[in-house]
């Protein structure tokens, strides 16, 4: 049969055959492989995993009194422990040396070293196999060209901050090497612990990022709840000081000092809370009382964890109004780990600071902090839910 032409058509013209439409490509945002995105989040994963597990295992460390057995910095030969009998004298004559052996410890045997020194060089080698799987991962990331763009100065950060860490680690365990020091400075404690949350943090934060795509986020941007975020960001931030005055308590045993509560012995305010001994009858000027002062400290802690609670509690009122479900879900979710947290921190004062219910205190503590996060995350990029579905 013939074809039909257009009356319009001139005849014997032919008309070129019109070439396929292609279908519209996606925007810049969208042109770079998911699975870098994905990829690169269970990396961070995992190390967030890992660094867990350095907060846990610092905590054991210091909790036994097991910072101060390796007194050497050697970031590549300390990988190997002592392997034979002369290498354990070695070491423990290292050991000997210290104002902690001498003024706490002078009736430890070799056997009694082995126990804290194996949890010393457990800290440390978890600090390097955190370095290892971040190297290692950020150069294959790298030198196949699949990190998204602006995410390169991101992730090195990461592996920046990670070193510095391993720098003021050592500092913290010089600190406790001279004088008549017997443990690690609280204040360098309290800025290690710090620098660990620093990281979690940044880690949690973009875990949480690259759980969406760019597109998805910038979508979720604009319907943001500033005030739910600002607030959000103001409990992170208390969170941490308290994390600080936490790492504070624990570098200078003040949990053990009012078994108590909510009184501290037969008082609310400590008894003598601004007086810490010189060490030759006298006494140190008033701002080392906030540092070395049991009672004080811990004052300070309870009073603060007392704050966090009631502004947890303001933020999860202002949480549960939030117009998407997911984020009510995560503020509720904060709320419960708050009431958790408190009923941890009073029964590791009633039970002296005792070492399981302590050191589920400060995995509480990465919990809640994490929570804290990922709720803050969803105050600023919420997920917008349906209501046929249920999760409006």
């Amino acid at each position: 049969m013939a074809q039909k032409r257009s009356i319009f058509e001139e005849v014997g013209s032919e008309q070129p055959a019109r070439p396929p439409v292609k279908a519209p490509g996606g925007g810049l945002i969208d042109s770079r492989p998911k699975g870098a995105r994905n990829a690169i989040r269970r990396w961070l994963i995992v190390l967030f995993l890992l660094v867990v597990g350095m907060v846990v295992v610092g905590g054991l460390t210091r909790l036994t009194d097991s910072g101060l057995s390796i007194t050497e910095w050697r970031p590549v030969t300390g990988m190997v422990p002592p392997l034979s009998e002369t290498d354990w004298a070695s070491e423990f004559e290292k050991y000997k040396a210290t104002p902690q052996f001498a003024l706490l410890n002078s009736q430890m045997t070799v056997d009694d070293f082995k126990s804290i020194y194996w949890w010393e060089w457990s800290h440390r080698q978890l600090g390097r196999l955190v370095g290892l799987v971040w190297a290692a991962g950020f150069l294959w990331f790298l030198l196949r060209k699949s990190i998204p763009p602006g995410w390169t100065g991101r992730l090195l950060g990461v592996g920046l901050l990670g070193g510095a860490q391993g720098a003021v680690g050592w500092l913290m365990v010089k600190s406790g090497l001279v004088g008549s020091m017997v443990s690690v400075a609280s204040y360098m404690l309290a800025f290690h612990l710090g620098v660990a949350f620093v990281i979690l943090g940044l880690l949690a934060n973009y875990i949480l990022l690259l759980g969406r795509s760019e597109a998805a986020l910038m979508t979720a941007r604009r319907g943001r709840e500033g005030k739910l975020a600002g607030m959000a960001t103001g409990l992170m931030h208390f969170a941490f000081l308290q994390i600080l005055l936490g790492a504070l308590v624990a570098g200078i045993d003040a949990g053990r000092a009012f078994p108590t509560w909510p009184l501290m012995g037969e008082t609310f305010f400590p008894a003598d809370a601004f007086y810490v001994p010189d060490g030759q009858g006298g006494t140190l000027p008033l701002w080392h009382a906030f540092f070395e002062n049991p009672g004080l400290v811990q004052f300070l802690h309870r009073m603060a964890g007392y704050l966090l609670f009631a502004f947890g509690i303001v933020a999860w009122i202002r949480g549960r109004k939030s117009a998407h479900g997911q984020t009510r879900f995560a503020f509720h979710m904060v709320m419960l780990m708050l009431v958790a947290q408190l009923g941890l921190g009073i029964v590791t004062v009633l039970t002296g600071a005792h070492l399981h219910v302590a050191i589920t205190h400060q995995i509480g503590a990465v919990i809640l902090w994490v929570l804290i996060l990922r709720a803050r995350h969803l105050a600023q990029y919420p997920v917008a839910g349906s209501i046929r579905e249920g999760t409006a």
